[in-house]
């Protein structure tokens, strides 16, 4: 059974322009998700439908629920903190 082992990011703080960036990240990522599943012939539907391809998400990211809109952030934010904790540095130039 496959057990997940994240590298431990707790240690981790991440400036406030790097939370703006990873505010810009999520967003993206969202915006690359919901292309995908768009050229793959999904839809918006009120609740998800695999046979039909429709999925409530596929939204603006601004319009999604505060739980989806976290669930993205979250990866975001421990992307960063993960390129950080191995020793890269983010610079904005």
């Amino acid at each position: 059974m496959y057990v997940p082992k994240p590298v431990d990011t707790a240690d981790v703080t991440l400036s406030p322009d790097i939370v703006e960036l990873g505010e810009k990240i999520t967003e993206s990522v969202h915006d690359v998700w919901t292309e995908g599943r768009v050229k793959e012939g999904w839809t918006y539907g009120e609740t998800r439908n695999d046979e039909l391809k429709q999925h409530p998400c596929l939204v603006p990211y601004g319009d999604l629920s505060d739980s989806e809109k976290e669930y993205d952030r979250n990866t975001a934010m421990e992307t960063l903190k993960l390129i950080m904790k191995l020793g890269y540095k983010i610079e904005k130039v």
